[in-house]
This record gives C-alpha cells, sequence and structure tokens, in this order.
C-alpha cells in the first residue's frame, strides 16, 4: 500500500464512521435495543470480520432488515426493554454466528441460493415498510408500541397524528430535505452526521427537548464487556428459527455484495472463509453486547465510491467508535429521535423494493406472486413465515420448471461431424427403426414419468413397427433420483414387451456411476454421440 492509498483508505474510514454512527443507533432502537448496541457491534465484530474476509470491501454491519427481524422474533418472546429481550438478542446473534461457521466448514453456501431475488425483494420489502411506520412515528414525535404488529403500529400511528409534535416534525422535515439534496448534490459528503450535529445543536440551543422533542437520553460509556447470554434450553432453543433466517438472508445478501464487487474490482473471493467471517464476526457481537450483524449494501458501496480497496476503513471506523464510547459519549445523549427517524427513514425507503417489483412485474409474474407473497405475509404474519412461506414458494416454481423440461426426438442432420442432432418433428424417426430421444434436465421425482410417458409416445406416433432401437442421449441428464429410476424401470419393461431395443449416448462419465447403482445403466450400449449411435444400429457410416 502506497502513502496516496494510505491516505484514501483513512479518509474512507472516516466516512465510514460518519455513516455508521447515526445508522447504527437508529437500527438499535429498531431491535429495541440501546444504542450501545448498534455502537459495540461496530468494534470487535468489525475488527475481526475484517480479519478473516477475503472480500476486500464489503462492509460488515447491523443493518434495518436485521434489525427488524431481531425485534420482530424476540419480541414475541420477551417483553422489549427487558433483560430478558437483551440477552436473547445477544444469544440469537451467538446462534446466528455458529450456524454461519458451520456452512462455512461443511461449505453449505449454495443453500441461500434458493432465496431468489423476489423473495429477497418481498421480505427485505415487508420489514423495511413495518420500519418506516416506526420511523415515521419518531419524525412526527407519536408515541406507539414498537414491538407491536405492523397493523397495530399502523393504528397507533393514525390515532396519534393529532398529538403530533410541531418542533419534530420541523426537525424532520428538515432533516429529510438535507439528506434527499445531499444526496443528489454531492453522495459522498456524511450528510446523516450533518444532520445530526445540525438537530442536536438546535436542540442544545433552544430547549426543544422541554419543547416536546424526545431525545436519545444518556448513553454509557466504556469499553464493551464481555456479555454471555444466560438462558434456558427452551429459549435457546425459541431462538433457533429467527437465527436460521437471518443466517440465510445474512449468506445470500453477504455472498452476492461480495461477489459483485469482486467482479467489479477484479480479485478473488473465498465465499466459504466470507461465511467464517461473518460467523466469527456475529458470535464476538452477542459476547460484548451487540447484536447480529451482515453486510451492508449501502455502506459498501459508499466505500467503493470513496476510492476504498481493502479493509482499512472497517477498522478506522472499530477505533473511531471505540473512542466516541469512551470518550464522547455525553455527546449523543441530547441527538433528538425525529432526526434519527429521518436519517433511518431515508435510509430504509429504496429497500421497499418498489423498481424491482416493477421490474419483476415486467418480466414474469410468477416470480412477482413470490415476491408479493413474501412482502405481504412478512408485513401482516411475521418475518420468519414469510421467508417461509416464500421460500416454500421458490420450490414450487423450481419443481413445476423442472418437471415439464423440453423432450425431444433428434433428427438425423446434414453435418457428418455435428454429435448433437437437432429437433424431428412429432412423429418422425431419427433414421429408419431408430428414435433418439433427449431430455434437457436431470432426472429426478417431479419429471421420470413425465420423461417414461414422452418416451413411449415417441414410439408409437412413428407407428406399429416402425422402432426397433431407443436411444437415449444423457448429455443434459446430470443426476437421478430413485423415484426417477423406478419409472426408467418401467420404460425399459414398456420397451420390451414392444420389441424395442435400449441404448444411450453422449453419457458423462461424472454421473456412470450413480446411473448405475439406480439401474437406469444396465448393460445396453453407450454410444460417444448420436451419430455414432445412429450408424451402429442402422448398420450404417453415418447418419
Amino acid at each position: 500500500m502506497t502513502r496516496q492509498n494510505l491516505g484514501r483508505e483513512l479518509t474512507a474510514g472516516v466516512t465510514l464512521l460518519a455513516i455508521a454512527i447515526p445508522l447504527n443507533i437508529g437500527y438499535a432502537q429498531i431491535a429495541g435495543l440501546p444504542p450501545t448496541a448498534g455502537l459495540y457491534a461496530l468494534i470487535f465484530p468489525t475488527v475481526v470480520y475484517a480479519l478473516v474476509v477475503s472480500s476486500r470491501q464489503v462492509v460488515a454491519s447491523p443493518d434495518a432488515a436485521a434489525a427488524a427481524l431481531v425485534a420482530s422474533s424476540v419480541g414475541g418472546l420477551a417483553a422489549a426493554g427487558s433483560a430478558d429481550y437483551a440477552t436473547m438478542a445477544l444469544a440469537q446473534a451467538i446462534i446466528c454466528g455458529i450456524l454461519l461457521v458451520l456452512m462455512s466448514v461443511f461449505k453449505l453456501g449454495f443453500v441461500a441460493n434458493f432465496l431468489s431475488k423476489p423473495i429477497l425483494v418481498g421480505f427485505v420489502g415487508g420489514l423495511a415498510l413495518d420500519i418506516l411506520v416506526s420511523q415515521v412515528a419518531k419524525m412526527l414525535g407519536v408515541t406507539i408500541d414498537s414491538g407491536g404488529e405492523f397493523v397495530e403500529k399502523l393504528a397507533d400511528l393514525v390515532v396519534g397524528l393529532p398529538t403530533a409534535n410541531a418542533w419534530s416534525v420541523l426537525i424532520a422535515i428538515v432533516a429529510v430535505a438535507i439528506l434527499l439534496a445531499g444526496r443528489m448534490l454531492a453522495r459522498t459528503v456524511p450528510w446523516a452526521l450533518i444532520v445530526l450535529v445540525l438537530a442536536t445543536v438546535a436542540v442544545v440551543t433552544f430547549h426543544l427537548d422541554e419543547a416536546g422533542v424526545a431525545v436519545l437520553g444518556d448513553v454509557p460509556a466504556g469499553f464493551p464487556a464481555l456479555t454471555v447470554p444466560i438462558l434456558t434450553w427452551q429459549q435457546w432453543f425459541a431462538l433457533v428459527p429467527s437465527a436460521i433466517a437471518l443466517t440465510l438472508v445474512t449468506v445470500a445478501e453477504g455472498l452476492l455484495v461480495a461477489r459483485a464487487y469482486a467482479e467489479k474490482r477484479h480479485y478473488p473471493t473465498r465465499p466459504n472463509r466470507d461465511l467464517l467471517a461473518f460467523g466469527l464476526g456475529n458470535i464476538v457481537s452477542g459476547l460484548q453486547g451487540g447484536f447480529s450483524i451482515g453486510s451492508s449494501t449501502s455502506r459498501t458501496a459508499a466505500m467503493d465510491q470513496a476510492g476504498s480497496r481493502t479493509q482499512l476503513p472497517s477498522l478506522v471506523l472499530a477505533a473511531g467508535t471505540l473512542l466516541l464510547l469512551l470518550f464522547g459519549t455525553a455527546l449523543l445523549a441530547d441527538i433528538p429521535s425525529p432526526a434519527i427517524g429521518a436519517i433511518v427513514g431515508v435510509a430504509v425507503v429504496p429497500l421497499l423494493g418498489i423498481g424491482e417489483f416493477r421490474e419483476l412485474w415486467r418480466l414474469d409474474r410468477y416470480e412477482f406472486a413470490v415476491g408479493a407473497v413474501c412482502f405481504v405475509v412478512t408485513l401482516f404474519v411475521g418475518a420468519i413465515p414469510g421467508i417461509v412461506v416464500a421460500f416454500v414458494l421458490a420450490l414450487v416454481g423450481l419443481a413445476k420448471r423442472t418437471s415439464s423440461p423440453e423432450i425431444d426426438v433428434l433428427a438425423a442432420g446434414d453435418e457428418p461431424s455435428a454429435s448433437l442432432l437437432g429437433e424431428a418433428p412429432a412423429g418422425a424417426v431419427t433414421a429408419p427403426g431408430v428414435v433418439v430421444v433427449r431430455m434437457a434436465a436431470p432426472l429426478f421425482f417431479a419429471n421420470g414419468n413425465v420423461f417414461a410417458q414422452a418416451v413411449q409416445k415417441a414410439v408409437t406416433d412413428a407407428g406399429d413397427g416402425a422402432v426397433r432401437h431407443v436411444v437415449i442421449d444423457l448429455e443434459a441428464i446430470t443426476d437421478a433420483d430413485v423415484t426417477s429410476a423406478e419409472s426408467f424401470a418401467g420404460l425399459r419393461l414398456w420397451l420390451t414387451e414392444h420389441d424395442v431395443a435400449l441404448s444411450f449416448s453422449r453419457l458423462r462419465e461424472g454421473t456412470r456411476g450413480r446411473l448405475e447403482r439406480l439401474g437406469i445403466l444396465s448393460g445396453e450400449p453407450v454410444y460417444d454421440t448420436n451419430r455414432d449411435a445412429v450408424a451402429g444400429l442402422t448398420g450404417g457410416t453415418n447418419a
């Protein structure tokens, strides 16, 4: 690293500090935890993550979605603000960390691939709208039950509108205006920090706290302490479902962001090492008073825009946050809640996914429906049911697609060197007495019977006695299961009863052992190419 690069990285670190402090205070409040929980998550968890991760740029931190998931899941097990609530949030982070470490050890990152874009858009969008209602209440100075369900919070907000505080509304309007204008004029400027400073100065100067403007209050100073959650086994197990949901979202978003920036800046990453980094970061966060952390897309984008190409800004962030906790907590006491609400509200509006939903509607209505169902269930039933329902819908969609694969009867072509023959019209044969059938998918329980019926139809459509040989093109059949093997056994019996010999072509060597174990391959001829099969079965030299 050159002196010039070092200066750029340090400057990016100061920018990251200015962005992270106000957001993490707000996210801690969303999670139902004290401000220190958000700040503690920026110190040792960040250091551990930065030293272990392979990505040079991805920033780890609690985010809005994780905070809302903590609130919705832990809020159903303990009263917000109670000792049990805070302890459960710590335990949840530890469980999430252990799961991430296990996924790293057993290389299970692929599991998160089932969280498709529609699922993530709907899940995060539902959480974002729930968060937004709480932040609007802060901006208006209206008291609502932040631990309640979405409908309850929305009703409290509407009923409480007559009690809105004029000074709170004014602070919020000015804050939102500065944040939105600043985003258009100079995105690299830490406008959130500027808003907090100006709003705090206004509160102190004009004694607005005495006029009903809520402020953050005293923030305990000092070094983060080791905190080992003491819970019953029943309480630990009750946290597992929400920890699994947090883990899946962390893996899906974290690996996606890491891959995107690695490709953009041309450096390698190691996904399983990144999972280990997230896991260790979460464990440390749970052991020193923080809560669950994941990748921060907005902060990573800010660091990329600032020219950072290392994890040094994260270390600067940790050092700066520690200094603030040791010597500067008095500066936080008079931060007005409407300003925090405005900062978090502006940050979560893009997470509603309006543009993404519009794009899904244009591209694929079923994918849009998956995202919409996830959004609605997450919003009105809960985060965990939302992700479970959407996960099931994604599996149904996958099964639907793979249960109706393209199955073609191949025709002989004029190019002798070609091994993949083109599609033939219905009822045709590939060569006199020979039909070559290709399925463009693996064989499994959902399509095994479909494939067997398609082969039978190809034989019968050609006419009585027209087909003496059926060749199965195995090039796209990369796997099979027991159920499909049983369907194939039925097909083999049917072919035998109709005096049709079975052969195979284009077998992938990696699948031979499994197909033989399942009985799909059972001593029949296997040809290297379709042309070899046709030539061998018709006695010719080419098709």
